[in-house]
């Protein structure tokens, strides 16, 4: 693999397992710099905080500025799944307001590479449980779209925390359209696009495996590739979408599940629309 001629810097939240780590590591074949961020100290973590809090995602940015003044490419990974025992207003805190607050945080450094190198990047991970799982929660998407965290875990502390997730998930991909295309980022040269995988192997899906009650939902769901995805399956993508290939793509959503929502829904993907969203 040939490095590249000009490497970046790029912050990867979850950089300790999963697809996080799975990108961090393929970055870091690349060449690029990665300051990795999660919840508790360990290798490729740069940067340890709590992203379910006000007071972690600050400690986190603030973190991160420690160590950099430009930020090309941020990956927002870190995140829960709505799982049994698992709180829903916790897992609306990490996955969105957690991701949004990386995101709007950094944005002097993602500025200020773009001005100097001409370019950067945010890739979300959304799921394509906004279109795989009906009859998700659509008060607390509202609610992150307005950006008011506490009435988003009040609606999502109403539900099971398996249907706060994709809303969770839907609102990170909505966000991204909705904000990308304004002049403070893709004016400002900043590209936000997300990533829809399905069913992939890493920590997380094991633990919903194990669920005494959604562990056979896992299997379930047909691929047209006959299993679930592999961490580097999603990384790549995310890489691509990073990188100078890409500096036309913004707003997009981009499903990495095997085939999952095309089966499912083979004329248009579903979900999007879910009744009269409020996007704020």
């Amino acid at each position: 693999m040939t490095a590249p001629t000009s490497p970046r810097t790029h912050v990867v939240t979850g950089a300790a397992s999963g697809i996080g780590r799975a990108t961090a590591s393929m970055l870091r074949e690349r060449g690029h710099r990665v300051i990795g961020v999660d919840l508790r100290e360990g290798e490729g973590v740069d940067v340890a905080a709590d992203l379910g809090t006000p007071e972690g995602r600050a400690a986190a940015v603030a973190g991160v500025q420690a160590l950099t003044d430009v930020v090309h490419g941020l990956v927002p990974a870190a995140g829960l799944a709505g799982r049994t025992g698992v709180p829903g207003d916790l897992v609306v805190s990490v996955n969105f307001f957690g991701a949004v607050a990386m995101v709007t945080g950094l944005h002097p450094q993602l500025h200020a590479a773009a001005e100097r190198d001409g370019d950067a990047a945010v890739v979300f991970l959304a799921s394509n449980s906004i279109t795989g799982m009906p009859g998700w929660n659509v008060p607390t998407v509202e609610a992150c779209l307005r950006g008011d965290e506490a009435a988003a875990r009040v609606e999502a502390a109403k539900v099971d925390s398996v249907m706060v997730y994709p809303s969770s998930k839907a609102g990170l991909a909505w966000w991204a359209r909705r904000e990308g295309v304004k002049p403070e980022w893709a004016g400002a040269g900043i590209r936000l696009n997300s990533v829809a995988p399905g069913a992939t192997e890493t920590a997380m899906v094991e633990q919903m495996r194990a669920d005494p009650l959604l562990g056979t939902a896992i299997d379930a769901y047909p691929t047209a590739i006959g299993r679930t995805g592999r961490a580097e399956e999603v990384a790549g993508p995310i890489c691509f979408l990073l990188g100078p290939e890409a500096t036309n793509i913004v707003g997009a959503c981009l499903f990495i599940d095997g085939g999952t929502d095309a089966m499912l829904h083979p004329m248009a993907p579903q979900g999007w629309e879910v009744g009269p969203v409020d996007l704020g």
